[in-house]
């Protein structure tokens, strides 16, 4: 039986584990354990760039999934988004609605949230705990250059369209989520993606727009292409694929995982012809393939090896579909 826990409880323990005090950046005037947080914002000019994720059970993941491994994941989205804004990470909140308070769990959540934290650099800086249904929400605050963020609406006609690392690692294991056989490569992709946060600071002066692929490439792209006003074609061909995806699916299975599947947590961004060997150069570590062009004429096209345009099913993720449709 679970150690009977208080909130103060919860809190305490959370914060042993989080290094407030001595260990916590130094512009960290107060951290957790007040009524708020109080932070130095960095000097000269620079822009704080903030943003938040939620994670609910039964949405985003399982009761039974692994604590460490949500632990990480739910750290992991959030930085994702400052690195599509090429932003510098430096502080988070954690709000934790929990529907009992187990000491076991929270432990193993917090030892996948603290390797990703501390691998970082962020300080954990406050929060809240409730009772309530499984839920998580990591916010996190970093700063960036003044003018220097990637935006969406930065897009021009006849820029190439490049993406980081490999696509449809994650949603290949989210189909076998339930079933025996799953690669530990793709399933290791689903449970603890990597923000592209080195790579997002890589890109500033190059990248003209980005954003991270969450629910899918197509999906995302979209928001670029509307935000800036533009259209853009994409070739199958030039998507990358890992060893572990390429042995389980080929043509348009893989296709679409690798299109409309979602939670790569991988960049997507446009950038100027000429930049194309500073691009390779600056991202050479990640891996980084450029797939298509951008193009005035709005819409997005799809064209597949053999040249001839390509519907996938779906193109990524939508929260209330069913609600709405």
């Amino acid at each position: 039986m679970a150690q009977a826990m208080h909130e103060f409880d919860l809190i305490a323990r959370i914060a042993a584990r989080a290094g407030t005090g001595a260990a916590a950046r130094a512009d960290v005037v107060l951290g957790i354990g007040d009524d708020a947080a109080l932070l130095r914002p960095p000097a000269g000019e620079r822009w704080l760039a903030v943003s938040s994720d939620t994670l609910n059970v039964g949405v985003h993941f399982s009761v039974d999934d692994d604590p460490a491994d949500l632990g990480w994941k739910a750290l992991a989205v959030n930085l994702s988004d400052l690195a599509a804004m090429a932003a510098e990470p430096a502080w988070c909140l954690l709000a934790l609605s929990l529907p009992s308070p187990d000491p076991v769990w929270l432990d193993g959540f917090l030892d996948g949230f603290e390797a990703l934290r501390g691998a970082h650099g962020l300080a954990l800086v406050g929060g809240d705990t409730t009772r309530g249904p499984l839920s998580i929400t990591v916010t996190v605050i970093g700063s960036v250059g003044a003018g220097q963020a990637l935006r969406r609406s930065g897009a021009r006609a006849g820029e190439d369209i490049w993406v980081t690392g490999t696509l449809g690692d994650a949603a290949a294991a989210l189909v076998w989520s339930a079933e025996a056989g799953c690669p530990a490569e793709l399933r290791q992709r689903l449970r603890r993606p990597t923000p592209r946060v080195e790579a997002g600071q890589a890109l500033q002066g190059l990248a003209s727009a980005a954003i991270d692929v969450s629910d899918g490439l197509l999906a995302d792209l979209g928001h670029i292409l509307v935000a800036s006003g533009v259209g853009a074609e994409i070739e199958l061909a030039g998507l990358p694929c890992s060893p572990a995806l390429a042995a389980v699916a080929e043509g348009r299975q893989r296709w679409q995982w690798q299109c409309g599947g979602g939670d790569d947590y991988e960049l997507c961004f446009t950038a100027p012809v000429d930049q194309r060997a500073a691009i390779m150069t600056a991202l050479a570590a990640v891996g980084v393939s450029r797939i298509g062009r951008v193009r005035a004429e709005p819409g997005l096209r799809v064209i597949d090896p053999a040249g001839r345009p390509w519907q996938p099913q779906s193109i990524g993720y939508r929260h209330f579909a069913e609600v709405c449709e």
